[in-house]
């Protein structure tokens, strides 16, 4: 069984598990075995896999780039880009079945590399509504914005609030590329080219 840098994903993997041991012998030839969620019900999976109606990861998917990750996290990177992803974004299970990534884990590791930042409070207020920010006013005591729109707001918000009073009312948090994440969806746009795209 392939246990290629299990300690990278998969360190929570019981290796005297049958379905374990079954799973790594189906990744036997690829660089490194994909993420397994703790939650995943193994013998349903390795059933659907026999039966054709589950897949295993693209082998392409698992060969780590230049810069110790892998293409999963590119996808992140390039969701991220958007400017619609933040903390409270529900991962597609795309990033561990088509991926073979732990995608919470890969957020957090391209902020510690640098290439993704958690933005402030201030600058996540795109991602509150009118009715929200307004809220926010009425518990700071603030007046003169029940006209406003959420542009407007907005404005308001970064002229008369700072950073501590704001941060307190709301958990959103949006997520922006720095130059070095940028740079690297530059590097390897094949990655992004294959993905199935939507808009975000």
């Amino acid at each position: 069984m392939n246990t290629t840098n299990i300690d990278k994903q998969n360190s929570h993997l019981d290796l005297k598990n049958k379905d374990v041991q079954n799973v790594l012998t189906l990744y036997e030839d690829y660089a490194e075995a994909p993420y397994i969620s703790p939650k995943r019900d193994l013998a349903e999976w390795l059933s659907s896999v026999s039966i054709g109606s589950g897949s295993t990861v693209p082998k392409r998917n698992m060969i780590r780039l230049e810069e110790d990750i892998l293409p999963g996290y590119l996808i992140l990177l390039w969701r991220i880009n958007f400017g619609t992803f933040t903390n409270t974004s529900v991962f597609p299970k795309y990033f561990e079945y088509d991926y073979g990534i732990n995608a919470k884990q890969a957020l957090d590791e391209v902020q510690q590399k640098g290439y993704a930042k958690e933005l402030s409070a201030t600058d996540s207020l795109t991602h509150l509504n009118a009715a929200q920010l307004k809220a926010i006013f009425k518990q700071l005591g603030l007046t003169g914005y029940s006209k406003l729109n959420k542009t407007e707001l907005m404005e308001l918000a970064k002229e008369q609030l700072t950073e501590e009073q704001l941060a307190p009312h709301f958990k959103v948090r949006g997520y922006q590329l720095t130059p070095a994440g940028k740079e690297l969806l530059e590097k390897y746009p094949e990655v992004i080219d294959r993905h199935p795209k939507k808009k975000y």
